[in-house]
């Protein structure tokens, strides 16, 4: 119905209503009628009737007034109208009189009366609704306010209290009637009505939704002229800003807000742009303005060091987030489970056990149930500290929760007792996590064996281990076969270590500097020199390998081949260290008195 009288009637400026002024008066009889009947014709009690005159616009309790077919009627309390062609469907020839009634009874069919009344005309309210719709149906690709303002249209409103057309205002917004909430909106600025902060708030969350930000930015500025801006209105403006362009425009906004209406921003404000900070990972502008925060006053809410430990644990930034747990803790809030977890995982990697155990005791005294990654983490923090028997009592208070340990939780565990010097009771626990849970064996766990074997000297173990490494189809690598020739080595096994190298070469796998560090010191402890020159031959020159291999002849009484190894050192300019140098003095020491004792017996 509202279609209908937008398209045949068009209403001229009303701003002042002064009609009674008109130069026609109220003398015709078809004139006199309330200028209110013209506004309750957008209601569902209006009928329209057509008589040999024209059509008749009927209201039972208001009478009746005359719409002269031809596109004019009389001039109706003072104003003019005019009526629709054909395309509107109240004007038709005399021979179309079957098809202007079917196209009349298409018009004004009562199923879609409801969808053509204007929207604040017939309002329904709906009981719930507290919250604003959150899926938008409609994407318009061009602003409707913005672009097509001249087309606005201005209605006359019969109501004239504010509150009642704010509530309407606010349930338009609320159903995303965008067109609708804005043609009102722009009637009561006409008719120097204000909405309430509420209703223009729900009709800028209206235009964001819609993608429609150069609107809301126009009725964000009518707010601050008017003075009724809240934070939540900042709160809306700044967000929708920092998804359309991006975060240095509201950075800037903010900035600018800050020096010039401080008063009236809160910590809503405050939080709002925090967490568009954490959304782009801005960690040094969201400190700034967690400290501009507290410099002006404001005391942070829980949301706030939320949102701040939670940007600085994503960005790496643990000792901030742990500042900020601390300041959240002595202002007297509660953490959230998302949040315990992310202070555990950036306690643990500061090293600080203590602050992550009284977190987790925390969790499990609130009934909360830490994951399997806090799990892990704290019993490696437990490790490294030496808190062995904490970190087995986190393994089973985990089994408990119903967390099946990882390959990350057997790591944790294995390096922790080999940091505690219980290497047998790692190798234990290996072979029973190789019997029960033999799919979580990898790289890491065997070689956390291997060097536990290393420290034990047990060498057959760990060519054990290599084997079980290479008949699983791990990749075995460089480092692994280091530990065992490594065993090899402190178990004084020359030979051995020499085919645990010919293996890894078999395997294709190229043995670095600790690799043929570890062989000569072997040999040469073994006396194995043919091999110690093979070595040396087929070894690019490096500064460690020459200094090992001096000191080592050195110390062994092989002064001369330690002379002649000194010399190619020096030839491929290659620095010896401060103890080979001490070594090589000392030897020509000797040498100079065994040429004096040498020369005196001669004489």
């Amino acid at each position: 119905m509202a279609k209908l009288l937008r398209d045949s009637i068009s209403v001229p400026d009303l701003s002042g209503f002064g009609y009674r002024n008109h130069p026609h008066g109220l003398r015709n009889h078809e004139n006199r009628i309330h200028v209110r009947c013209w506004c309750r014709c957008l209601s569902n009690s209006l009928a329209i009737k057509p008589n040999r005159r024209g059509f008749v616009f009927c209201n039972r309790r208001l009478g009746s007034m005359l719409v002269k077919p031809g596109g004019r009627t009389d001039n109706l309390f003072g104003f003019p109208f005019r009526v629709a062609t054909s395309e509107s469907g109240l004007a038709c020839e005399e021979g179309e009189d079957n098809k202007c009634s079917q196209r009349r009874n298409q018009e004004y069919d009562l199923n879609n009366l409801g969808q053509n009344l204007l929207p604040w005309g017939d309002m329904v309210l709906q009981q719930d609704m507290e919250c604003e719709p959150q899926s938008v149906s409609r994407t318009p690709e061009a602003s409707l306010y913005m672009v097509t303002k001249h087309k606005m249209k201005v209605h006359f409103l019969e109501e004239r209290d504010e509150g009642e057309l704010s509530t309407r205002l606010l349930m338009l917004s609320r159903t995303n009637k965008v067109r609708s909430a804005l043609e009102l909106y722009e009637s009561m600025k006409c008719a120097a009505l204000q909405p309430n902060p509420h209703s223009s708030n729900s009709l800028i969350s209206c235009l964001i939704r819609n993608k429609m930000i150069d609107d809301a930015l126009a009725v964000f500025e009518f707010m601050r002229r008017k003075g009724i801006v809240t934070g939540h209105t900042y709160s809306l403006i700044l967000k929708a800003i920092a998804h359309s362009r991006d975060c240095d425009s509201a950075l800037d906004m903010f900035a600018e807000l800050e020096g010039s209406q401080g008063k009236d921003l809160d910590v809503i404000v405050y939080n709002t742009m925090i967490s568009v900070c954490g959304r782009f990972d801005r960690w040094l502008e969201g400190k700034k303005i967690w400290k501009n925060m507290k410099e002006n006053g404001y005391i942070g809410t829980r949301v706030t060091y939320s949102l701040l430990i939670t940007m600085f644990v994503r960005c790496g930034l643990n000792e901030l987030a742990l500042d900020a747990y601390n300041e959240m803790v002595q202002n007297g809030f509660e953490l959230g489970e998302d949040i315990m977890h992310a202070v555990i995982g950036a306690s643990t990697k500061e090293g600080e056990w203590r602050v992550a155990f009284n977190v987790f005791q925390s969790m499990l005294k609130s009934k909360l149930k830490p994951n399997l990654i806090a799990c892990n983490a704290l019993i490696n923090s437990l490790g490294k500290a030496g808190e062995v028997k904490s970190a087995f009592e986190i393994y089973d208070i985990m089994k408990s929760l119903g967390h099946m340990p990882d390959s990350y939780t057997w790591n944790a565990l294995l390096c922790a007792l080999y940091r505690a010097n219980r290497h047998a009771d790692a190798l234990q626990l290996f072979v029973s996590i190789k019997k029960e849970h033999t799919s979580q064996l990898n790289v890491q766990l065997y070689n956390t064996a291997l060097m536990s074997c290393q420290k034990l000297r047990s060498w057959d173990e760990a060519l054990k281990l290599l084997w079980l490494m290479e008949t699983s189809g791990l990749s075995v690598p460089t480092a692994s076969y280091n530990l065992v020739i490594g065993a090899c080595e402190i178990a004084r096994k020359p030979k051995v270590a020499l085919e645990v190298h010919d293996r890894m070469v078999h395997q294709k796998c190229t043995p670095d500097t600790f690799t043929y560090l570890s062989i000569l010191r072997s040999c040469i402890w073994g006396s194995l020199w043919a091999e110690v020159e093979e070595i040396l031959d087929h070894v690019p020159p490096d500064v460690s390998i020459y200094n090992t291999a001096i000191q080592g002849m050195c110390l062994r009484g092989k002064a001369e081949s330690a002379k002649r190894l000194y010399m190619k050192m020096r030839k491929y300019n290659l620095e010896p260290d401060n103890k080979t140098r001490s070594l090589m003095l000392q030897n020509l020491r000797k040498d100079l008195r065994r040429r004096k004792r040498w020369s005196r017996r001669l004489r």
